[in-house]
């Protein structure tokens, strides 16, 4: 199969053939249909974060069954799935405290001893995220997919397998924002706009989006924003503060700095949620007046939407065939995955919300 291999930190990625084994008795191959190209990938392609190399990245996809494991019931081979990077094994503390997201989910990759799911040339290549979606076909555990609906157009299905289900799960499970209140999001990429999007089902009050791009300000107005700021032309703090006579009752940080981790807590009002989204870099500290804490004001993080996948990703696929769920929007451009680096080079500019690779499945 084609696959697009990252071989070297900061280098384009390269569509070369790869090997894929045949499923395990509890895994699924999956015929990729849609894979979204995500500022999350970038942050491994750009060595913010590490990953063994070479490795095929790739995590928000949506495809269709080809062949299941000898122990595997939940799926058949023509089934619409969407993957999910949050695999869990169903039995730890997390899992059974319904925090499926944080499971570390080891048991759902393979062991050292085994084969591995991709190689070249019978050398092993590194599976990302469980996934590794930027590839014509997947292998992955039972336990990193979700069945869906026929009538879901697996362009649009595939958005839903990581920005959208961490932006509105960041609203709907992490903050659990309340009918009425106001809300802030910092960062108006896919993740940013899903917050939006989920601020708006959620009932709240007003919604101001925050950026320094102009078309994304307007776009988040098509999202659900009530107001919007220009981040550049003015303190967004002081902005919001004056806006909303103090502060907001909850601030979303959808771009992964310091800076904007910081300035979301700040614009806070007394008892406040400031909920960090954006993948921050490591090594980086958050540094917030400790005094603010004595407002009650609570500066929290989010790892994928705090999702519960195989409950809330159907939910988004029926919020969507509703109208309710605004993936039409967020889909900025279809390419081929000999386009992938290209699809990185436009998201780098800010100027769209997310582009999809679209395979023939």
């Amino acid at each position: 199969m084609k696959a697009a291999v990252l071989h070297e930190v900061g280098q384009p990625l390269v569509i070369e053939d790869v090997q894929i084994d045949k499923p395990g008795p509890r895994e699924v191959l999956i015929r990729t249909a849609a894979a979204g190209v995500c500022h999350s990938d970038l942050h491994f392609i750009e060595g913010l974060y590490q990953y063994r190399l070479p490795v095929v990245l790739g995590h928000e996809s949506a495809g269709i069954v080809e062949a299941v494991g000898s122990d595997v019931t939940y799926v058949s081979p023509g089934d619409y799935v969407i993957t999910c990077l949050s695999a869990f094994c169903g039995h730890c503390e997390a899992c059974l405290s319904g925090h499926m997201s944080i499971c570390d989910g080891r048991e759902t990759r393979r062991r050292r001893d085994q084969a591995s799911r991709l190689a070249q040339e019978e050398r092993p290549i590194n599976q990302f995220a469980n996934l590794s979606s930027f590839a014509e076909m997947m292998l992955v555990h039972e336990h990193a997919l979700v069945k869906v609906r026929r009538d879901m157009p697996l362009d649009k299905a595939a958005l839903i397998g990581c920005g959208v289900t961490t932006g509105v799960g960041a609203v709907h499970n992490t903050a659990k924002v309340e009918v009425g209140s106001t809300v802030a999001v910092v960062g108006c990429g896919g993740v940013g706009l899903s917050c939006i999007n989920g601020a708006a089902i959620a009932g709240a009050g007003r919604i101001v989006a925050i950026d320094v791009v102009g078309s994304k300000l307007n776009l988040a107005k098509a999202f659900g924003a009530t107001d919007v700021i220009d981040a550049s032309a003015g303190d967004p703090v002081e902005q919001v503060k004056e806006m909303f006579d103090g502060g907001v009752h909850y601030a979303f940080e959808a771009i992964g700095l310091k800076k904007t981790a910081e300035q979301c807590f700040e614009m806070l009002r007394p008892g406040g949620t400031a909920t960090v989204v954006g993948m921050i870099p490591y090594g980086t500290k958050i540094e917030v007046h400790g005094a603010d804490f004595l407002q009650e004001k609570k500066l929290i993080g989010c790892a994928m939407g705090s999702n519960r996948f195989r409950i809330d990703m159907p939910n988004y696929v029926d919020f969507y065939l509703a109208s309710r769920l605004k993936l039409d929007e967020l889909l900025s451009r279809h390419i081929t995955l000999n386009q992938i680096n290209e699809g990185f080079e436009a998201l780098k500019t800010g100027e769209i919300a997310r582009s999809v690779i679209k395979f023939d499945a």
